[in-house]
């Protein structure tokens, strides 16, 4: 059998991307690989690693794909991490351009991004968007795209050059229970009629579908050995690790002070008869709402159905809202009140901010922005928010990164941080749309006991946006369940 990619000892040169001990790690012909392992474990530094993006000090790093392969092999491999909805779709975005319908217009099309690859191979092509059905989704800007589509839309662009390994990183976040399911049916059909073979990098073993053959656990910046699925799922030590977490009771936390009076509005938020549209597609019809002070509210429903636009409107992100009749936190919108006037009552965090906010600043700073609700910290802190910023970082246990730049955390990492910021200014209405996004489950049971005990204090209400009941804080008791408007 084959060894498409085999590495033997290796040592990265970059001292800081070095794993503990040397990586030895192969992808056989005919194998289906999943790499998993905890937030910050060492993951995506494998795949960088494994990929030849990371120069080697020692070991040896080599490639067989075959008499027909291309002659480089960074066209036989491909890579893309979904660490949101978007992924990386495109620089061309811009969180705002996310609500405006006009920008929308003017972004980029599917077919503009795809466009963008070489391929020279018109009959692949063709029969490529036969099999994601690319051709009906070709004329819609990339920021009217459902989630589902967008993976298409990736997966497409990444196999457009009919590469030998597909690697994906979190490919089903953001996803609702049956678009991850037609994801893994995809996936399948590219095995089967395009001879791919995958590598999936993901946290969670109940995200390791049943085309994967073959497991590399890692721990630590320590690459396991390869196992079979089988074997992976029935080691003790995973299974007695999981079940200790799953039976594990919450403890609340020790939260930074709260404010020294809480939030005495009465309704937080109150819309009459709103409706969306983009273009001639309604988003929301008619919708009736309202959510008063200390309510704990789950925003669900498919991908598509508006929920994010939903929660556009309330942080006072989206122009169309100015027509609607809106109530946030007793004062109607656009009664004079400006747009920093509402959000200095919200903490937010979403796959789209996380999007947004890719900067090459200090993890410390990316907290402390959510005092001003600013993409950077260009405001000099007082003691009392330094300490508060500080008290929050360790809380949710980064405070040891503070001074690393967020973009070269672990996507897990980043996540933390964000809600951190969403946090840290102590608001009135704390927002969280998918926070669990790219979480390991030992991060998962940190930031849910962190937000149970933020929702224990007076005045605070709470909107919180999953495709997955088993994530809900247990001091969530009120519902709200969007459906598509096709």
């Amino acid at each position: 059998m084959r060894t498409i990619i085999s590495l033997v000892n290796g040592v990265a040169g970059d001292i800081n991307r070095r794993f503990a001990t040397p990586i030895n790690f192969e992808l056989q012909e005919g194998e289906h690989l999943a790499v998993i392992g905890l937030n910050g474990s060492g993951k995506s530094t494998l795949i960088q690693t494994i990929t030849g993006q990371l120069f080697l000090r020692e070991g040896k790093l080599s490639f067989d794909f075959g008499p027909d392969a291309h002659r480089y092999n960074s066209e036989n491999i491909r890579y893309v991490t979904f660490n949101d909805a978007y992924g990386t779709a495109t620089t061309d975005y811009y969180y705002q351009q996310r609500w405006n319908s006009q920008d929308s217009d003017q972004g980029p099309r599917v077919e503009d991004i795809l466009g963008r690859e070489k391929c020279d191979n018109t009959a692949w092509k063709a029969h490529l968007y036969d099999l994601l059905g690319i051709d009906k989704m070709l004329d819609k800007p990339i920021i009217m795209l459902s989630s589902g589509e967008l993976r298409k839309m990736h997966i497409a662009r990444l196999l457009l050059s009919a590469p030998k390994v597909l690697i994906l990183e979190s490919p089903f976040i953001g996803l609702d229970a049956p678009s991850r399911q037609l994801l893994v049916e995809l996936l399948q059909r590219l095995i089967d009629e395009a001879s791919v073979q995958i590598i999936l990098v993901v946290t969670a073993p109940q995200d390791i579908p049943p085309f994967i053959t073959h497991v590399y656990e890692i721990d630590a910046m320590q690459c396991g050995e390869k196992c079979t699925v089988q074997e992976y799922r029935t080691r003790e030590t995973i299974t007695a690790r999981r079940a200790a977490i799953s039976s594990r009771r919450i403890e609340l936390p020790l939260l930074p002070p709260e404010k020294s009076s809480p939030f005495t509005a009465t309704d937080i938020v109150r819309l009459e008869e709103v409706s969306i549209r983009y273009g001639r597609r309604t988003i929301i019809d008619r919708l009736n709402w309202t959510i008063k002070n200390g309510e704990k509210w789950s925003l669900s429903g498919p991908n598509g159905a508006g929920k994010s636009t939903l929660l556009s409107i309330i942080c006072a992100d989206n122009p169309q809202s100015y027509s609607q009749n809106i109530t946030l936190f007793d004062h109607k919108r656009g009664s004079g009140e400006s747009i920093w006037d509402i959000k200095r009552h919200i903490g937010y965090v979403s796959p789209e901010m996380h999007r947004s906010y890719l900067k090459d600043i200090p993890a410390a700073g990316i907290v402390a922005s959510g005092y001003y609700d600013t993409i950077g910290l260009f405001r000099r802190l007082t003691e009392d928010q330094m300490e508060a910023c500080s008290g929050w970082l360790d809380t949710f246990g980064v405070s040891a990164l503070r001074d690393r730049s967020f973009v070269k955390l672990s996507s897990g990492e980043q996540r933390m941080l964000l809600l951190a910021r969403a946090l840290v200014k102590d608001p009135d209405l704390l927002i969280l749309d998918e926070p669990l996004h790219g979480l390991d489950i030992l991060n998962k049971e940190r930031a849910r006991a962190i937000i149970e005990a933020f929702a224990t204090r007076p005045g605070k209400t709470i909107i919180y946006v999953t495709h997955y009941p088993e994530e809900l804080p247990r001091c969530i008791d009120k519902t709200l369940i969007l459906k598509r408007n096709d």
